[in-house]
């Protein structure tokens, strides 16, 4: 079968027209390395995505669905079905919601300049922590690995621990670091710039593992060289969450550390010094461009179809195939 990689949509190559099988191994083949999956996530997070009506949704459900069945028009390409997908959930039949689409984070990353913000209130600590915390909850439960149906009580509990312990780690920080006498004002006015940082990776792995910890219980499922179901793996599914993890450590890098620094340097200029209005809009766009490139450098690290051993995997399922390695869907 012809795997879209970071598709989740399968094609049988008999019944691909268009040339669609040939376009796929050229269009596909340099995700093998870091640098083409970077570029074809720079494709796949366009912002414009957001703009894309329902009836234009419904029609990329319909191409991915001529896809499978094998059944696409004349014409159609591999990146006419790519940029269809991109626009729906990974593994998911149906319209992503706004904001969790692919390219929802870029345009939606403006609580980054909250947590940002010098010289935090509690309450605006609190308030910036719930806001991130709530979209990475609604981004990590879209763009799962959704082969097994999920209850909505399972989605309040992973949402409600994730915020919790989002909010928890940034007034922590913050408390013990206003308690910490030893240092001057100005010193501790520079760490709480990066208070951020630790608050939101801590918080963003406790974020991933909350919102996804039923495919701990009950596995994803791992695909043999033909891609055919081998099984439900908790091994495959704990490698997804931990590389899903790492990536969300490696986000908040450029966001969360260039602007402190850029800005501290910018605010000594003497434009921002006779313009002290400036200071936001000019901090917004620099956290923007951060994110624009913090979002797939960090998604690029492994690949959205990840291989594993059958050897390292439950019993089960290294005797149900021949093949020595299976593949995973490891969300992003």
């Amino acid at each position: 079968p012809a795997h879209l990689d970071g598709v989740g949509i399968t094609g049988k190559p008999g019944h691909c027209p268009c040339g669609l099988l040939a376009e796929r191994s050229a269009f596909f083949s340099p995700q093998a390395s870091f640098y083409g999956r970077f570029r074809h996530f720079l494709d796949i997070i366009d912002p414009r995505t957001l703009l894309v009506t329902q009836s234009r949704l419904k029609e990329a459900v319909q191409l991915l669905e001529d896809f499978k069945r094998g059944t696409l028009p004349p014409g159609v390409t591999s990146k006419e079905v790519i940029r269809g997908n991109a626009l729906l959930s990974r593994c998911r039949a149906h319209a992503a919601w706004a904001p969790s689409r692919a390219g929802g984070p870029c345009a939606t990353g403006i609580p980054v300049v909250g947590l940002l913000l010098p010289n935090q209130t509690l309450a605006s600590t609190v308030f910036w922590q719930w806001m991130n915390q709530s979209h990475n909850a609604c981004v990590n439960y879209a763009n799962r690995n959704a082969t097994k149906p999920s209850p909505a009580s399972k989605f309040v509990q992973g949402y409600l621990g994730a915020v919790i312990s989002a909010v928890s780690i940034a007034v922590g920080l913050n408390v013990l670091i206003q308690r910490a006498s030893k240092f001057t004002p100005a010193t501790r006015l520079l760490i709480q710039r990066f208070v951020p940082f630790p608050a939101v990776a801590s918080a963003n792995i406790c974020n991933v593992v909350l919102m996804r910890h039923t495919e701990l219980e009950e596995g994803i499922d791992v695909l043999d060289k033909d891609g055919n179901v081998v099984g439900s793996s908790r091994v495959a599914a704990r490698h997804a969450l931990l590389e899903t993890a790492l990536t969300r450590v490696v986000l908040p890098m450029p966001i969360l550390v260039l602007p402190p620094i850029i800005m501290s340097l910018l605010e000594k200029t003497a434009l921002l010094r006779s313009r002290p209005r400036m200071v936001l809009p000019v901090q917004s766009v620099v956290c923007l461009a951060a994110f624009g490139l913090a979002l797939p450098l960090a998604i690029s690290l492994f690949p959205q179809m990840s291989e594993i051993e059958t050897l390292r995997l439950e019993p089960e399922i290294a005797q149900a195939t021949t093949s020595r390695t299976v593949v995973y869907n490891k969300g992003l």
